[in-house]
């Protein structure tokens, strides 16, 4: 879980906050549709959208924090989201480095998918159908 780990120890409690409250407040409740509102979110295509975090915040009295995320999602099932992948582009706003961490979000949506498909196949028996219980034989 990667993007967990990011979350936890590479954000600023302030970031991670701010993260927080911006997922519970808005990606959970408008889902996908974020990316009709452009300050939230960009669709990035073949299942991939972009949940934008740019805000200035107060980490305490004195200090004022700009706080520029990227999250990218994946939204599946009924009202889901797969969180692949995040960086902290205020720390490093070029473009190069966007397009690499859209690459490896990428990357990680293949393997989900992947999986995804095994456990599909697995639970088919592997033949393409669903099998069901074998009957108890009377005696």
């Amino acid at each position: 879980m990667p993007a967990l780990r990011w979350i936890k120890e590479d954000l600023s409690p302030t970031k991670r906050r701010a993260l927080g409250m911006a997922m519970n407040e808005v990606l959970q409740r408008h889902g996908v549709q974020v990316v009709g509102e452009r300050s939230w979110g960009r669709q990035l295509g073949e299942g991939l959208f972009e949940f934008r975090i740019d805000r200035t915040v107060k980490a305490n009295d004195e200090i004022t924090e700009k706080i520029v995320l990227r999250v990218f999602c994946h939204a599946f099932g009924d009202r889901k989201v797969l969180v692949l992948h995040g960086y902290d582009k205020g720390k490093s706003p070029a473009s190069r480095r966007q397009q690499r961490e859209i690459e490896l979000a990428r990357s990680r949506l293949t393997v989900w998918r992947a999986a995804q498909a095994a456990q599909a196949k697995r639970q088919r028996g592997g033949s393409g159908r669903v099998l069901k219980p074998l009957a108890r034989r009377k005696r």
